[in-house]
């Protein structure tokens, strides 16, 4: 496996000098000289594919919600979550003026991304939307679990707690639950996550692992997450103090020598570290903000948060047809012309369309 893969498996091969020891007595070989290699600063990230296919598989844009169904919870999430198909290069969804999706399949194997995009119906004024990016590791089924429960658990939680709850509380509850439901179906692997749910004129983004959120705000890009790495002060600290540790891989940190994130759904071997718990941020959808991007690092390992905006704004801002989905496409090969070999998926969302 590639060393810039989430999880990692060492190879019997590679002897470590703090866990090998050669007796140095032995008549029959000479212990092999072994170099030690200074573990690079983990640095926060500011920038966290596949060979083009002829064929892109079109999706259609997803069902409308219908917030008048009957059930005793009406969720305006809880339509079916479009997700790539297995074995699917290229997926494309647009909902006009509102978000568009693109995912492209990696070089390393199956698609694990998957994605969430749902908006309230109501054409005169926009309410309520949940979108989400989940970038699997260890196989898709963490991601397409969390695809398809996440929003629905937020939503339960935000209606089931007391009058006032807020909706950090509720997202907390909604990514812990998606955690626990998903350990019990005994699956392995795991996900990362980054979420935006808008109410009301209120944008809350939320992550866990090292899927990322940018807004543009009148041209300039700022980060509203943090990438979750084991690497990081604070994410340290909290792994050791739970009597895990942090090693150094071919220049990655990675939790116990093996992944390379510290939060995220999943990951059952490595639960006592790797936490659900999601790190969100709220704020009032101004006028100023132009969109959102929500994307995995696949995208954020080759491109920066600036470039991104830089590359979409054109698209997007100051034309008569925004073309959002031309934007994601030009950000996907712009990661893969710089070598990007993980799965790129991303959502731009046009948030002049929820101010009020």
């Amino acid at each position: 496996m590639a060393p810039e893969s989430p999880v990692f498996f060492p190879s019997p091969l590679v002897f470590s000098p703090t866990s090998v020891k050669t007796p140095s007595s032995s008549p029959r070989s000479t212990p092999p000289k072994l170099t030690m290699v200074a573990c690079p600063r983990r640095k926060t990230k500011e920038t966290t594919s596949s060979p083009d296919s002829d064929t892109v598989l079109k999706r259609k844009r997803p069902p409308m919600l219908d917030l008048k169904l009957p059930p005793a919870v009406a969720s305006w999430c809880s339509t079916t979550a479009k997700t790539p198909e297995k074995g699917g290069e290229v997926v494309e969804v647009e909902e006009d003026g509102v978000y568009s999706v693109y995912c492209k399949r990696g070089r390393r194997g199956p698609m694990e991304d998957r994605y969430f995009a749902a908006v309230d119906p109501d054409e005169r004024v926009r309410k309520k939307a949940f979108f989400g990016v989940f970038d699997g590791h260890g196989g898709s089924k963490a991601a397409e679990f969390a695809a398809a429960n996440l929003g629905n658990n937020i939503e339960a939680a935000e209606k089931s707690g007391e009058e006032g709850c807020s909706i950090e509380r509720a997202i907390k509850e909604g990514y812990i639950k998606t955690d626990e439901e998903f350990l019990k179906e005994g699956s392995r692997g795991g996900a990362c996550c980054v979420t935006a749910v808008i109410s009301k004129g209120e944008l809350a983004v939320s992550n866990a692992g090292d899927c990322r959120a940018v807004i543009s705000r009148g041209g300039v890009a700022e980060a509203l997450t943090t990438d979750h790495n084991p690497g990081q002060a604070d994410e340290l600290k909290r792994i050791e103090a739970l009597g895990g540790y942090v090693d150094c891989c071919n220049g990655i940190w990675r939790i116990q020598g093996t992944l390379a994130v510290s939060r995220g759904i999943g990951d059952r071997y490595l639960k006592e570290w790797v936490i659900a718990e999601p790190e969100t941020r709220t704020l009032r959808i101004q006028p100023e903000f132009e969109f959102l991007i929500l994307a995995s690092d696949g995208l954020w390992d080759k491109v920066t948060n600036q470039e991104a905006v830089d590359v979409v704004r054109p698209y997007c801002l100051g034309v008569e047809n925004p073309k959002a989905l031309l934007a994601c496409k030009k950000l996907a090969e712009l990661s893969c012309k710089r070598g990007s070999l993980d799965d790129i998926s991303l959502i731009i969302i046009q948030l002049q369309q929820f101010v009020l």
